[in-house]
């Protein structure tokens, strides 16, 4: 099954421990269509600037990526600039210019309307509804969100969160969203709002998930070089929604394959800055990392 994703494209300057880039591509909609390919037919909306270089342009299209719903529009490409110290589970925001981003209002083209799996990236939850309702019958519905919103558009949100089968955040935001300090306890809080299956992302520590009355706890990929975080949670999702529009099965056992995919997505994106290593991957790559995965967990039943 295709999958649509509405978000950001962007360029970012990264500082790391282990290295520093300058405009660089990036977004959360870039990330995700990326990881996703590797899986699905991607159709993704989102706004660029006349600055935005072609090349990236050309290298959503060169992985099959349909940008019928991405506009160039005057102005210039929404920025970032980002620091991350040893502590690479967080992000310090330098700098942040939204440019032609801030007046995004995305209308889908008319050929996305009758996609069955969505992804509403991280952006305003006013525009996320806005989106959704222009979606003729969804299948399955997912979206990420940030403290940014939690904080400021907070009802905005859980009007969201009513149309929403799967909701993606971290271990803060969780926890911020429920007014629970317990994940357990936050996981009902979510549940109540609407939402089926709660994806708690925690960086170096793996990825919990909450569903249908089970709990799966999926490791990190151990490695040895770490060269830039951003985009991971994107790129986790990209994994994660494109297996399942892949096998077009919301089954609890294709949802935790689906976390392990996510995961391995991830881990290959942190091993490069940008969009580096996921554009130069091959799907044996992929499959070889999640039977990795799966040897993390292995243990044999008691006799």
């Amino acid at each position: 099954m295709s999958l649509l994703v509405v978000g950001s494209i962007a360029l970012d300057s990264v500082k790391t421990p282990f290295g520093q880039v300058e405009e660089v591509l990036g977004g959360s909609a870039t990330y995700f269509s990326v990881s996703a390919s590797y899986f699905t037919d991607v159709h993704l909306v989102a706004v660029v600037g006349n600055d935005f270089p072609r090349e990236h342009q050309e290298l959503l299209t060169e992985r099959g990526i349909d940008i019928t719903g991405l506009d160039r529009v005057e102005g210039e490409t929404f920025r970032w600039v980002g620091e991350y110290g040893y502590d690479l589970n967080e992000a310090h925001t330098l700098d942040t210019r939204l440019n032609v981003f801030e007046s995004f209002n995305p209308q889908l083209p008319e050929k996305y309307k009758d996609i069955e799996y969505v992804f509403l990236a991280n952006i305003d939850p006013e525009i996320q509804l806005k989106v959704l309702k222009q979606v003729k019958n969804p299948k399955l519905v997912a979206c990420d969100t940030m403290n940014y919103w939690i904080e400021g558009k907070p009802e905005a949100l859980k009007e969201l969160l009513r149309h929403v089968d799967i909701l993606t955040i971290n271990e803060a935001e969780a926890r911020e969203l429920t007014g629970e300090p317990n994940l357990l306890k936050a996981a009902e809080v979510v549940k109540g709002y609407g939402v089926k299956h709660l994806i708690v992302k925690r960086g170096e520590y793996g990825a919990l998930m909450f569903s249908n009355g089970s709990i799966f706890n999926a490791p990190a990929y151990p490695l040895e070089s770490i060269f830039d975080p951003t985009g991971a949670g994107d790129t986790f999702a990209g994994g994660f929604m494109g297996y399942l529009a892949n096998t077009d099965n919301i089954v609890d056992s294709s949802l935790r394959q689906a976390i392990i995919f996510g995961s391995a997505m991830a881990s290959f994106n942190v091993e490069a800055f940008s969009l580096e290593r996921l554009k130069n991957l091959n799907y044996d790559e992929i499959k070889e990392r999640f039977n990795e995965f799966k040897k993390l967990t292995h243990f044999d039943d008691l006799k």
